[in-house]
């Protein structure tokens, strides 16, 4: 079984025994495997790796898409990276074309293979669209204030694909998790999966019309773990969990 999660707002977010439970439950779980699929860049995910709490992810999403690595070594999953890198075009070149627009703001964070700006409700959008059709990109937005270019066909959802065939890994057998919009294409690609409580409208309302997609009423880890009890590749875990619970004992 594979759990491809974002991270803030999603598999970072909920309540402190939501979290536990699920972090405990994929650590002792040794035929899940488990994906960080982020906005961040790489260079901020490295902090992750070191909180005893967390479980150390199998592999890495990051750059929304245009990063993809092992999660232990860090090494770069070929050729699934060279593919994205090919794809991409001049980073300085894009960068210097966006600053041009109004009411958009670079971003000043780590990031590889994307470009990422903050966009204030009144920028003119058609100018950002001919920005990325010169140079082959494709346009992603999040939160009502995050803009990124990447490369055409490059996204959460795709590289997520590309991974589960390059493991082999039954699509039937994922179940993916997010928040916001930019975890539209998780679900797009055909994935079962969780939008956890508190999700972004325009993620909720994009995923309505799935029969693949569930909206969850716990926010966070507590999302995951609700979806978890209801798919049935993963129902048996948190059956397994609940029976390993101590039992009170009744009073006489």
């Amino acid at each position: 079984m594979l759990i491809a999660t974002d991270l803030d707002g999603t598999f970072l977010g909920g309540k402190m025994e939501d979290r536990l439970r699920l972090y405990r439950l994929i650590k002792t779980s040794p035929n899940m495997q488990l994906v960080f699929v982020t906005g961040r860049g790489l260079e901020s995910v490295l902090p992750l790796l070191s909180d005893p709490l967390i479980p150390v992810p199998d592999f890495i999403i990051a750059d929304v898409g245009a990063t993809v690595v092992n999660g232990h070594s860090l090494e770069a999953i070929e050729p699934l990276q060279s593919e994205i890198e090919e794809k991409w075009p001049q980073t300085y070149a894009i960068r210097a074309a966006l600053e041009e627009i109004p009411q958009l703001n670079y971003q000043h964070v780590p990031q590889q293979r994307r470009s990422s700006f903050y966009y204030e409700a009144g920028v003119d959008h058609s100018l950002v669209q001919q920005v990325a059709d010169r140079y082959d990109c494709d346009i992603i937005t999040s939160a009502d204030k995050y803009l990124d270019l990447l490369p055409r066909g490059v996204n959460k959802g795709t590289t997520l694909k590309k991974l589960v065939e390059f493991l082999a890994v039954d699509p039937d057998d994922v179940m993916v998790a997010g928040d916001t919009l930019n975890d539209l294409a998780l679900f797009e690609i055909g994935f079962r999966g969780v939008a956890v409580g508190k999700s972004e409208p325009g993620l909720l309302q994009a995923i309505d019309q799935l029969d693949t997609a569930y909206s969850a009423e716990a926010a966070g880890a507590g999302g995951i773990l609700e979806y978890m009890g209801k798919y049935r590749p993963f129902q048996q875990l948190i059956r397994g969990e609940q029976k390993s619970l101590p039992q009170k004992r009744k009073s006489k």
